[in-house]
């Protein structure tokens, strides 16, 4: 007598209409509706509104009697003498905080990750500056600079002002963005750093690597795809900086510190040239996107 088997039905996906959507998309597309519209709303639509002002004439974001000026408000934001100023500023702000914040970030990251006493303590008081807004530490960094009752001049027993004087004040403020950004880019690195396997370290000592060597064949390779992330977002953050600088400066001295974000603001809402300063937001949007483009596209090459 031959024995039957029954052979279990292989398990159904989700069933799709043809020519209509699936009710998995549909209850994805639900879920995700609370995130997408503020997004929408708050990042999207403004976005959106700021592109097509820059090729008006408008005076102000809410002016609807405006015309259509094509491409002239970048004609004239290309031949602004004061557009280049700001941009040149803006330049060296934002290398000069991303790099230094880099590097003093990998420090720390790399002395909290050791099995230091009170490591738990040292961590906290290392992202104290992340949990504060850049108007509170603008104002507090302003009387740490300031020239009678700073703490800086009275531990350097100076008179300095150094938030007026036109060959410090640049300095100064990439000391601030730097001291406000490390953080964020510490916790990040220092996350890296907890997924590099110890299998790797523990290969290396057997062969009597030191500390150096550690460091530049393992923990720095192992780190490139954390490096590459941190540093492209806090290029972005750092060249779209305005809050705090703005409480420091205000663009002084003598427009010396006046980033692009403030050269914008200024032209938008101190001058009424709102369809010029979006042109500026526009112009600024590609530049970053393009210096982006080639360094990750070098960084991917590299890493094959």
């Amino acid at each position: 007598m031959t024995a039957t088997v029954t052979r279990a039905a292989p398990p159904r996906g989700p069933r799709v209409r043809r020519g209509g959507i699936s009710r998995r998309t549909r209850e994805m597309w639900l879920l995700m509706l609370p995130a997408l519209v503020p997004v929408l709303l708050f990042s999207v639509g403004p976005l959106l509104y700021g592109i097509g002002l820059a090729f008006t004439d408008a005076r102000n974001v809410r002016n609807h009697d405006t015309s259509f000026v094509g491409l002239e408000n970048l004609t004239d934001l290309l031949a602004d003498g004061d557009f280049w100023s700001s941009f040149k500023i803006g330049a060296i702000w934002s290398v000069s905080v991303t790099v230094l914040q880099f590097l003093a970030a990998l420090g720390l990251a790399l002395l909290l990750n050791q099995n230091l006493r009170f490591r738990s303590v040292a961590r906290v008081l290392a992202v104290v500056p992340w949990a504060m807004p850049p108007v509170v530490i603008g104002l507090m960094w302003k009387l740490v600079y300031h020239p009678d009752a700073g703490i800086l001049n009275g531990l350097l027993g100076t008179d300095i002002d150094w938030l007026a004087d036109f060959s410090l004040a640049l300095p100064a403020i990439i000391v601030v963005g730097v001291w406000t950004g490390m953080p964020q880019t510490t916790v990040v690195l220092l996350a890296g750093l907890q997924g590099i396997p110890k299998e790797l370290y523990e290969a290396v000592e057997v062969d009597g690597a030191g500390a150096w060597r550690r460091f530049w064949n393992i923990t720095l390779p192992q780190l490139r795809p954390v490096i590459v992330a941190i540093t492209s977002l806090d290029f972005v953050w750092n060249i779209n900086q305005f809050g705090l600088v703005y409480v420091l400066t205000q663009g002084g001295p003598g427009g010396h510190t006046r980033l692009p974000m403030l050269f914008a603001y200024e032209e938008a809402f101190r001058y009424r040239f709102a369809g010029y300063a979006s042109m500026l937001g526009v112009a600024m949007a590609i530049v970053v996107l393009a210096v982006l483009g080639v360094y990750l596209w070098r960084q991917m090459r590299e890493a094959k």
